[in-house]
């Protein structure tokens, strides 16, 4: 057709958007710029049925058929004529994918009844992946389940889903967000494992017990969830330790803010912290505060202004210049710099729809990012509600005092060690069971 053929012409390279050239310099040891999407069926994948319905939703999204090329002066996206096929999984969640510019960004793996795509995050965020994902699991359930009669197609346009909207919002003479510094975070220290993987810990929960929690202190999903974080990672502080405060960084999904359709890199971050030194450490006070920061923080006007200052990368003209062999160390010690403001990382990726007659073929979703500490991911899916944690450190301290806050609060949580690794099932040996 012939539109295919201009979309190829179009799509044949592209720059890094501006959130993706801080991975590139950054991705190692444990933190491999790599998350991780996954669904679990209520029956054993079918790797054939899998892998067409890969090769149709690729039809649909050929802006993610690229490797990365290193440029003079930056990275960049080619298109390949590589085609991914669907494999068994046989590496750890969230495991290196860039291995050159032979290499695809994305893997789409499975295991039992679970499909997992695990993609680097130079070629999207976890919102735009999400679309992605949707509509390979809806083309495979369609394909496995014709008398479900689905046919669901993306509703953006591929070149909507593959544009770069950073430059579309980039205002030259824009301003900057002026960033308040709170100096050095409090940061979670411990023993990692000797072969650089992540501990993973997953758990589910009817979001309606959580919201329901939630709304008894007035506050959001998002807001009561960074507070039982905060109140967790508290648990683990020594008296000493809480001179720093406890920061947590939020990614914001723009296209909240932004009208885009993008499933290229969308997304801001903001950071929300508490000092226990000064303040109660009440989980009521720590959710007043974390409300307080979203309300100051998550506004057109700021979030434009810190969007507009990270785009002003690629545009200054001092940085354009210098070859990328003397940018990359310049970005991998500012990106050191910039965790050691960090205790942990939220992130909450949203809602995954489905057709409505989808829905009895899928258990739930899961989602993963890889750190060099700790983050937990969230997303929902019908009436559950899922919380992926990962961490570097062996240590799941941290973790067990949030679901056990969680079930204190009257919610029912179901604790899920990293499957994959079967020999880690004692991991869950004292986490909360479910009520």
């Amino acid at each position: 057709m012939p539109d295919n053929r201009q979309n190829r012409k179009t799509l044949s390279w592209s720059r890094l958007d501006n959130a993706a050239k801080i991975f590139p310099p950054t991705s190692h040891g444990s933190d491999t710029g790599v998350f991780r999407l996954s669904c679990e069926f209520t029956e054993p994948v079918a790797p054939d049925v899998l892998q067409e319905a890969l090769d149709r939703t690729l039809m649909q999204y050929p802006h993610l058929l690229m490797v990365m090329r290193r440029g003079v002066f930056w990275y960049y996206l080619e298109q390949t004529p590589l085609r991914p096929s669907v494999e068994p999984e046989h590496a750890p969640p969230c495991a290196p994918l860039y291995n050159g510019s032979k290499s695809l960004l994305f893997r789409v793996s499975y295991w039992r009844r679970k499909a997992s795509l695990d993609m680097y995050h130079v070629l999207a965020d976890g919102a735009g992946a999400i679309g992605f994902f949707e509509a390979l699991v809806t083309a495979y359930l369609a394909l496995r389940h014709p008398e479900a009669g689905v046919d669901g197609q993306p509703q953006a346009s591929v070149f909507q889903r593959g544009s770069d909207s950073f430059q579309k919002y980039y205002r030259p003479h824009g301003g900057s967000a002026a960033e308040r510094s709170a100096g050095k975070a409090y940061r979670l220290r411990g023993a990692k494992r000797p072969d650089g993987a992540l501990m993973i810990l997953e758990g589910v929960a009817d979001v309606r017990q959580v919201l329901d929690a939630a709304h008894r202190y007035g506050a959001t999903l998002t807001v009561y969830l960074a507070a039982a974080l905060f109140a967790a990672i508290h648990g683990e502080m020594y008296v000493r330790h809480e001179k720093r405060p406890v920061v947590l960084t939020i990614p914001v999904d723009l296209r909240g803010f932004f009208p885009s359709h993008t499933t290229r890199n969308f997304f801001g971050t903001i950071r929300v912290g508490y000092d226990f030194s000064r303040r109660d450490g009440t989980l009521p006070d720590i959710i007043a505060c974390v409300a307080q920061s979203f309300r100051d923080e998550l506004t057109p006007e700021r979030l434009g202004a810190r969007m507009n200052k990270l785009a002003a990368l690629e545009h200054n003209p001092v940085l354009r210049p210098i070859p990328l062999v003397l940018k990359n160390p310049v970005l991998r010690i500012s990106g050191d710099i910039a965790e050691r403001g960090e205790t942990a990382v939220l992130s909450n990726v949203g809602k995954f729809r489905l057709p409505e007659a989808l829905h009895p073929f899928v258990r739930g979703f899961g989602v993963f990012m890889s750190t060099h500490a700790t983050q937990l991911c969230t997303c929902s899916f019908g009436n559950s509600l899922h919380f992926g944690f990962t961490s570097a450190f062996e240590n799941t301290e941290v973790q067990r005092r949030f679901f056990e806050l969680l079930v204190g609060e009257g919610i029912d949580v179901e604790i899920r060690s990293n499957e994959y690794h079967e020999e880690e099932d004692a991991l869950c040996s004292d986490a909360p069971t479910a009520r």
